[in-house]
Formats: structure tokens, C-alpha cells, sequence
């Protein structure tokens, strides 16, 4: 039998800047060796002093490292952290009217510090998630998810291991990091100044003193790993203008028949393949198809280079 346990006390102080964290987790709470303490990111930041004058929007700019999407006055952006979230992560909730808060600069920094203090202070060996609140693609509603860990496992591979009828599990990888996060949420709650969380019964995933292990930051997905770099719209776009700073979130160049299938099924044109090593294609195009092929090239990873021949293009994978 498994049992996991969610404890969220009540009572802890409105966190001010300069605050002692692990002070307050180690007053309100009671640890033993294997508990997982969840701390929300808005104590962290406020703690960390990352309070700022001003609007969301404000603050927005220096936060985004790239837009992925607006709709209206919603913008879902890429931060510095490598988070997709709606306005960065800023958050004008639980501060005086006229403030922000900001994420933390480096959330799986703060989760070590707050485990090396609590082990200082305490002796007692927990991991710890810093957990923020994130919208999911094609859900409804949010949940929280980790930003930052210390000494935790932050995903279970199951890849290579076989099932109870012996099928090879190949890439199911559980994000348990944000599974903690999301169960703590459930006893934190939002409006309950409850900031700390405790997580008891998977001291499995609670690394050995002194190993901190990769942190949150391995369960964000590179750069052009990701499917959906940009929302529906601004992929068209971006593909027309074809910016070279565009083209990562677009991904790694398209195989040439991914490619060639594209340019016949949307203008209506058949590549020949070149032979070449890297699968470059020569299509010749009728005059007003330019723009259309360079935007079809770009978007599959591809370029376009002119050749001797008017109208005639030979495509060859962009470099990384």
C-alpha cells in the first residue's frame, strides 16, 4: 500500500522582503527525512525582493524572452527561465494594489538554499520545490507546477521497462516534480495564506544529503524541441516574414519528403531531389509563388537559394 500525505499549515506571517524562509518553514511545519517541501514562488519572490512598481504589462517586456502567442490582452510568452507562461509569470495577486511580483531569478537556486538551510538548521534531509501556477495547452484551468528543485527526482524514466502483459514502455517519463507541486497546491489553496506544503510518503524520489540533482530546470523543453513554438496565428506569420531569429521555435529541419509533400499539397508544385547528402531539393515555381515557397521553406527548416535559372530555387536544410 502506498499513502502520501499533504500537510499545508496555517498561520505563517505575510513574507516580507528579506525574510527568512527556511525560519518560517522550519517553525510551521514538522520534517522528517524524506519529506518533500513545497514553497509557492510569490514567497520566494517576495522574500528574494523580486517586488516591483508598476502593471503586469509593465513589467512584461523584461520578462519575455519571446512571444508565443496573444490573444486580445492575454500574451502567453517564453521567460528568461525557459517557462511558457501567460505574462511571464507575473503576478499581481496577494501584493498592494500597484505591484508586482516577478519569478524568481533562479527558482532551483532558491530550492538549494532553502534544503542546505534546513538541513543546517535541522539536520533533517527533505527536497524542496518552488511551485507556480501554469495553464496547459488544450485544458481548461490551471495547476501548479514546479519551477524549482533540490533533491528530488524530478521525473520517473519508465522507458525500457515492461508493463504487467509485458508490453515495453518506450517514452512515458511521469513529471512527479509537478505532480508534488500539483497535490501541494490542493492544500494550499489560493487565497489560504498557506505558503509551505508538506509532501510525505515518496521519500523514493528524496535524494541523499548533499545531491541536489538536476532541478526543475531539466523538465523544460529545449527551445525548438517544443511542437507548438508559437500559437496557430503567429506561426503563419512568423513563417512569412521569415526572420532568422524565428526560425528555433520552428524546429529542426523537416525530412525532404516532409518538405516536398508541403510545397505539392499547398502550391501545387513537385521538388525534384538532387542527390545531394543533404536531401536538397530544385523546384522551378511560376512568377508570384516566391513568397508562399520561401514561407513553406522556412516553416520546415528549411532555405531558399537562388540558382542560374530563372524561377528555379535549389532548398537545402537551414543551419542550426
Amino acid at each position: 500500500m502506498t499513502r502520501l500525505e499533504v500537510t499545508a499549515p496555517d498561520g505563517v506571517p505575510e513574507v516580507v522582503p528579506g525574510d527568512d524562509l527556511v525560519e518560517l518553514a522550519l517553525a510551521f511545519t514538522e520534517l522528517v527525512d524524506g519529506d518533500v517541501v513545497v514553497v509557492t514562488s510569490k514567497v520566494v519572490s517576495k522574500a528574494e525582493g523580486r517586488i516591483r512598481s508598476g502593471s503586469r504589462d509593465d513589467a512584461l517586456a523584461g520578462e519575455t524572452a519571446r512571444v508565443v502567442a496573444r490573444r486580445g490582452e492575454t500574451a502567453i510568452v517564453r521567460n528568461h527561465l525557459g517557462l511558457t507562461m501567460a505574462a511571464a509569470g507575473i503576478d499581481n495577486s496577494n501584493v498592494p494594489q500597484g505591484q508586482v511580483v516577478l519569478l524568481p531569478e533562479d527558482p532551483d537556486g532558491s530550492a538549494r538554499r532553502i534544503r542546505e538551510g534546513i538541513d543546517e538548521r535541522s539536520g533533517v534531509n527533505v527536497a524542496v520545490v518552488v511551485s507556480d501556477t501554469a495553464g496547459r495547452a488544450w485544458r481548461e484551468g490551471q495547476t501548479d507546477i514546479a519551477i524549482g528543485a533540490a533533491g528530488l527526482l524530478v521525473a520517473e524514466d519508465y522507458a525500457g521497462r515492461t508493463d504487467a502483459h509485458g508490453n515495453e514502455l518506450a517514452v512515458t517519463l511521469p513529471a512527479v516534480a509537478d505532480e508534488l507541486a500539483g497535490a501541494a497546491e490542493l492544500a494550499t489553496g489560493k487565497l489560504g495564506g498557506r505558503p509551505f506544503a508538506v509532501v510525505r510518503g515518496r521519500v523514493d524520489l528524496v535524494l541523499p544529503r548533499g545531491e541536489h540533482g538536476p532541478g526543475a530546470a531539466a523538465l523544460v523543453r529545449p527551445d525548438g524541441m517544443d511542437l507548438f513554438g508559437y500559437g496557430a496565428r503567429e506561426a503563419v506569420v512568423r513563417a512569412l516574414l521569415a526572420r532568422p531569429e524565428d526560425r528555433r521555435p520552428f524546429g529542426a529541419p523537416a525530412a525532404p519528403t516532409e518538405l516536398a509533400a508541403a510545397i505539392r499539397d499547398v502550391i501545387g508544385l513537385l521538388p525534384s531531389h538532387t542527390g545531394a547528402p543533404d536531401g536538397a531539393l530544385v523546384v522551378t515555381y511560376p512568377r508570384g509563388l516566391s513568397r508562399a515557397l520561401a514561407a513553406l521553406t522556412f516553416a520546415h527548416g528549411w532555405t531558399v537559394n537562388a540558382t542560374d535559372h530563372p524561377h528555379e530555387a535549389r532548398l537545402r536544410p537551414a543551419d542550426d
